[in-house]
């Protein structure tokens, strides 16, 4: 289901990265904001027609609430070549069978000049992250908090994203790791399975973990969906769910699987106050290995919390771990975050919880590190 419209830009409104944004002047006489990603559509300019799609913003879903540039249909972009002229080296295709698929070079394949060291590498053929800490978040908004935690307690570390395919697919779309990356906060990106745009590309998550820590040379990875979790009231159908597949993964090649928890002191929904009712079934029930669950040791900060992960870990199908982290110095390194903390709408001072939480698995992956 989409719904199309037609319009002319009327003005350019800014953007982050190769993310353009413009208000958009319809046939009904109305105006929307929209968004364009420019290496797949182009660089809208005003007085370009362009073809939205307004599904999401007309039923008022998703981050940013801005229609999708589709096509400028009078000035097409330039086929995309590299340096010489040539097509781009690539055939790993992305969003396959989508009107706006898009084609990458992923490290794995033959033409990447990584492809002998995933195909060759004993403890990569032997799929081994031998013990290497990787965070894994349900929301993306958590990004942010897990690295200030990790860099409180080791400012060198060499943190690598890898980028999920249960929310927004284009990595462009996410603002915080654009933010992130230019402050040095992360030291790259890896986008996998059919998400695309992260500065580099990989076939699954498998291979992206490994080539995050053997090829990227990550100290510690963070893996989290994209922006726009998506969300049912229903016990199976949310997109966070792929937190507990993500940590199965980790167990899988032999890394050390941290949870960051989703934690809220504020949220109006009470199944989400204290520790989300979502841990019960994407930690609890869909995690079959090993995996920590660092909290912070304030009681004050959420009250119940340590005795409600305890409980959870008692209860789950897997090797689920409680680890209390020191909390002091975590406050100030989320106020010195040189990015915005924002959860569901929520900054750091509306809901503590929820950030302190996160920063305490980043502090937790830190102390692992050898």
């Amino acid at each position: 289901m989409i719904h199309w419209r037609r319009g002319e830009v009327s003005a350019l409104t800014g953007g982050w990265g190769e993310v353009i944004t413009c208000e958009v002047a319809l046939e009904d006489g109305s105006s929307v904001p929209a968004l364009a990603y420019s290496p797949e559509v182009g660089s809208p300019e005003v007085g370009d027609t362009v073809v939205l799609n307004v599904s999401a913003l007309l039923k008022s879903l998703g981050t940013g609430g801005h229609a999708l540039v589709v096509a400028l249909p009078d000035r097409l972009p330039p086929d995309p070549a590299d340096e010489t002229g040539a097509q781009p080296a690539g055939h790993i295709v992305k969003a396959r069978y989508t009107p706006l698929q898009t084609m990458v070079l992923a490290l794995e394949e033959q033409e990447s000049a990584a492809h002998d060291a995933l195909r060759t590498r004993a403890e990569v053929v032997a799929g081994d992250l031998d013990g290497m800490p990787v965070v894994v978040a349900e929301l993306h908004s958590a990004l942010p908090a897990v690295v200030a935690g990790l860099h409180l307690e080791r400012p060198g570390a060499r943190v690598v994203y890898v980028m999920t395919d249960t929310g927004a697919l284009p990595l462009a779309f996410s603002r915080r790791v654009a933010q992130m990356r230019a402050r040095g906060m992360l030291a790259s990106t890896v986008t996998v399975g059919q998400a695309y745009g992260g500065e580099h590309e990989a076939i699954t998550l498998h291979s992206g973990l490994l080539a995050a820590r053997y090829v990227l040379g990550a100290d510690v990875i963070v893996v989290a969906q994209g922006p726009g979790n998506a969300g049912s009231a229903t016990t199976w159908g949310y997109s966070g769910i792929s937190q507990g597949e993500s940590l199965n993964a980790v167990h899988t090649l032999g890394g050390r699987g941290i949870a960051a928890l989703r934690v809220s002191g504020a949220d109006p929904r009470e199944r989400h106050r204290g520790l989300s009712h979502h841990a019960g079934t994407a930690l609890g029930r869909v995690v079959l290995g090993a995996a920590d669950l660092p909290f912070a040791d304030d009681e004050a900060l959420s009250p119940g919390l340590r005795a409600a992960v305890e409980d959870l870990c008692a209860r789950a199908a897997g090797d689920l771990r409680p680890v209390s982290v020191l909390a002091t110095g975590l406050e100030e390194a989320l106020r010195a975050c040189p990015v915005p903390l924002r959860t569901m709408g929520r900054g750091l001072d509306d809901d503590p919880a929820a950030f302190l939480t996160t920063a305490a698995a980043g502090r937790y992956a830190a102390r692992l590190l050898q």
